[in-house]
């Protein structure tokens, strides 16, 4: 596991995954320390682009929804900071210019935009920041987005995904418009552009008609990255077709290496192989120079989650499900999937059945951690866990999602990144210009002609 099918070094991958105010646990604004501003104050997303981009760390990635969650419940709302959040996409243009090397990924959903606009806008950011732009594929979970797109509720999975399958084809190629040498802009001639390298798409399916060209050129990087999250049958497969990397929430090291071992398999049947997509679970980590001091604060952090925020928390996260019924002290109860949740629905089930959970205990990790792998300890814990993923096959990297922002994120790059090149398991330098590069994934090739 330690060198890839090329030949070269395998080295972990790193993402820092936020949210809109910028702290992954529920309670993480509350902290005296903590950013409580993020949402609005664009100068802290920049200063953490350019803390992550000192470690070396591949990718911030910044998670959305269309429409505040839970705005049914204001009350519930008012306890948390999810309500504020500005638009990803200014917000990694704002962080383009004063960075040059870290990754710059948004959440865009196929099920309230339109392919044509997010092509541009993704092509877009990949020439504002030279080649570093990646877009996370989703379908959407959160049921306020569909009222605030003519809709009274969320499509069914299934639909969703169907619409996802064509959006994805659509976007790609709406990014293959052109050829790399499509612009000679030679002023002496007069000729900008080279009409025999423009390629119109000419798409009609099922969901969209797109006849294109787009009005950006082609990408830096060929293609933005693409990254995806579904962990259905649907989502394996589009992943495994098109998805450059997979973010999934595995709480066990077999369970990590048996979705690895899945996902994989199944490039071949899409020509691709198994180096061609990097599979990077999430995990929360609660890291502190000895493991009594993590528990400290992983306990003091849980202990400001009012339990009303929780519960409301877990019921979103299972689909929408009435818990007020259940006895709180009592085991999680068999809950019926909804299939807005599916992949989710079943691994909160499976965490409270091995863990031996009762309600109250999973609302409250769930407020900390949704379904996620959570780590307490000590760095040097912390990296021997991560490093015991990634050589056994759970992992080609980490998602890491900060309970707290600086703080967690300081830990991270001053403490664990350190700790982990020391190992030899992270890079020391960045390789290359592009998010491709540097993840060491090909340039996808220009699918124009074969059309």
């Amino acid at each position: 596991m330690e060198t890839r099918a090329d030949g070269k070094k395998r080295q972990m991958k790193l993402s820092l995954f936020m949210t809109g105010d910028g702290n992954y646990h529920m309670a993480g604004w509350r902290l005296p320390s903590s950013n409580s501003d993020a949402g609005q104050n664009i100068q802290r997303w920049i200063d953490t682009a350019q803390a992550l981009e000192r470690a070396k760390i591949h990718m911030l990635f910044i998670a959305d929804a269309a429409s505040p969650p839970g705005t049914d419940d204001l009350e519930t709302l008012s306890l948390t900071a999810r309500i504020d959040r500005m638009d990803p996409v200014p917000i990694l243009s704002a962080v383009a210019m004063m960075t040059k090397h870290i990754g710059l990924a948004s959440t865009m959903s196929t099920t309230y935009l339109e392919p044509y606009n997010l092509a541009r806008t993704v092509a877009s950011l990949d020439h504002v920041s030279g080649g570093r732009a990646a877009w996370n594929i989703v379908t959407g979970s959160n049921k306020d987005d569909a009222l605030q797109f003519n809709r009274d509720q969320h499509a069914p999975h299934a639909e969703r995904y169907e619409r996802a399958e064509e959006f994805v084809d659509v976007v790609r190629g709406i990014w293959d418009s052109y050829d790399d040498d499509a612009f000679p802009r030679d002023k002496e001639s007069g000729v900008y552009m080279r009409p025999d390298k423009v390629h119109f798409l000419n798409h009609v399916g099922k969901y969209f008609k797109v006849r294109g060209p787009s009005a950006v050129p082609r990408s830096p990087q060929g293609h933005p990255v693409l990254v995806q999250a579904g962990s259905s049958e649907p989502g394996m497969n589009i992943s495994a077709r098109v998805a450059d990397i997979v973010f999934t929430s595995q709480t066990t090291l077999e369970s990590a290496k048996a979705f690895c071992d899945n996902l994989k398999g199944r490039c071949e049947r899409f020509g691709r192989t198994p180096d061609d997509v990097l599979v990077m679970p999430g995990a929360l980590l609660f890291m502190a120079d000895t493991e009594s001091e993590a528990k400290e604060k992983y306990d003091q952090l849980n202990s400001l989650i009012p339990l009303r925020v929780a519960m409301q928390r877990l019921q979103a996260n299972l689909g929408g499900v009435d818990l007020s019924k259940y006895d709180l002290d009592a085991p999680l109860p068999d809950i019926k999937v909804n299939d807005a949740r599916v992949s989710a629905v079943e691994s909160y089930i499976a965490i409270s059945r091995r863990e031996g959970l009762t309600l109250r205990q999973m609302a409250m990790r769930s407020a900390a951690a949704k379904h996620h792998w959570t780590l307490v300890g000590s760095v040097k814990q912390v990296a021997d866990e991560l490093e015991a993923w990634f050589l056994g096959g759970g992992a080609d990297g980490f998602n890491i999602l900060p309970s707290d922002n600086p703080g967690a994120v300081d830990t991270l790059v001053n403490k664990l990144v350190p700790e982990l090149q020391r190992r030899g398991l992270f890079r020391t330098e960045y390789e290359g210009k592009t998010l491709r590069e540097n993840l060491g994934l090909r340039r996808p090739p220009d699918l124009s002609h074969r059309r």
